[in-house]
């Protein structure tokens, strides 16, 4: 476990960052709730780090003093009340130069400076593998951090769950019911694109959920051969329409991952536009009327679950258990039937991706679903 913080807490500031996720506000909640309990003051940091590296943008200021009146009822809502980005890298910082091109800089020491003029002794990062590998990087330059894990896509290592998954995945599973009443109605195949870059968790428990046919995962290069067997055997069984489930990251064998447009400074390149690609080549390979269906930003919005607000609740107020206790540069984490502590060092910028020896993908397998191989 990293060194213990030994200097006193009394005021902590927290920051939302990467894509929102259903479940922000329920983490603001907690960790607002579970410091004023200890008697610390709480600010929260307006759009991840820009609230202190951008203050021009911000004429009420900022950051945003929160108090047990301005989180009242906020656990049910989805978004965040601080906002986010996921362009705002304090080590990569996108700053406009005088030619007009934006240069990446490096602007943590503006930030450790701005933390220290509003006296903020700690702080609570939410956010993906980017932004925990950002609040380890603080961490080593001596803030006291603590990380909360965040992600719809379910692909933070060291812990069993992150909020946001549950309802992304209960939203994704309600349209998929949708689609067979349709889909059957009219013979047609439906492609369900998803969410999920490079690790396959909505797609695959969403398609499970759902009664998809066919599963398109990232970790599983496939072959549309195979998907277009599997329709062909569903028509000639009288079963004439068939639902097709695809990550966004998910690529075939003798191909790449489908771009939406190039990389943005400081930002990772888009991806999307597989299941157009998927249904254009179904329609194809079987003569049937395929169609698209693109979830997208809708899987981020809404309320959370309930699920998603006790853990979101539970991740929130372990992080001010673990601040009071002295602990620094850790993420807690679900543990089985436990939050718990685990070092940021061996959790930033790592993937947890699908296990492809996990039960979850044996029992697609038995139940007939085709993962495209």
């Amino acid at each position: 476990m990293p060194p213990a913080n030994t200097r006193p807490i009394r005021r902590i500031a927290i920051t939302t960052g990467g894509g929102d996720a259903p479940g922000l506000n329920a983490v603001i909640c907690a960790v607002t709730r579970a410091a004023l309990q200890r008697g610390w003051d709480c600010i929260g940091i307006r759009d991840g780090y820009d609230g202190l590296l951008r203050p021009e943008r911000y004429p009420q200021g900022g950051c945003i003093t929160l108090t047990r009146e301005r989180v009242e009822g906020i656990a049910a809502l989805g978004g965040t009340l601080l906002g986010s980005t996921n362009k705002g890298d304090p080590f990569a910082f996108p700053t406009a130069q005088a030619d007009g091109s934006i240069a990446l800089l490096d602007r943590s020491e503006d930030l450790l400076d701005a933390l220290a003029r509003e006296r903020v002794d700690a702080l609570v990062a939410v956010g993906g593998d980017g932004s925990l590998a950002i609040a380890h990087r603080l961490a080593q330059r001596g803030l006291c951090v603590v990380g909360v894990p965040k992600t719809i896509d379910n692909d933070l290592d060291g812990t069993v769950t992150t909020f946001g998954f549950d309802t992304a995945v209960g939203f994704a599973s309600e349209c998929i019911d949708r689609l067979h009443t349709t889909a059957a109605s009219h013979h047609r195949v439906f492609v369900v694109e998803v969410m999920g870059r490079y690790a396959g968790w909505i797609a695959l428990h969403a398609g499970l959920a759902g009664g998809a046919h066919a599963i398109l995962l990232p970790e599983l290069p496939f072959d549309l051969a195979a998907v277009a067997g599997l329709v062909a055997q569903r028509d000639a069984r009288g079963l004439a329409y068939s639902i097709v489930v695809v990550a966004e990251g998910a690529y075939p064998r003798d191909g790449v991952h489908a771009l939406l447009g190039g990389a943005e400074a400081g930002h990772a390149e888009r991806l999307g536009g597989m299941g157009e690609q998927v249904s254009a080549a179904l329609a194809r390979l079987t003569g049937k009327d395929a169609r698209c269906v693109v979830l997208g930003h809708l899987l981020r919005g809404g309320s959370p679950s309930a699920f998603d607000r006790v853990a979101a609740l539970r991740f929130g107020a372990a992080a001010v258990r673990a601040l009071a206790a002295g602990q620094a540069d850790v993420m807690v984490a679900l543990d089985g039937n436990d939050v718990r502590p685990v070092p940021l060092a061996d959790v930033a910028g790592r993937m947890k991706a699908v296990p492809l020896d996990g039960d979850t993908l044996a029992t697609a397998r038995d139940l007939g679903i085709c993962l495209g191989g």
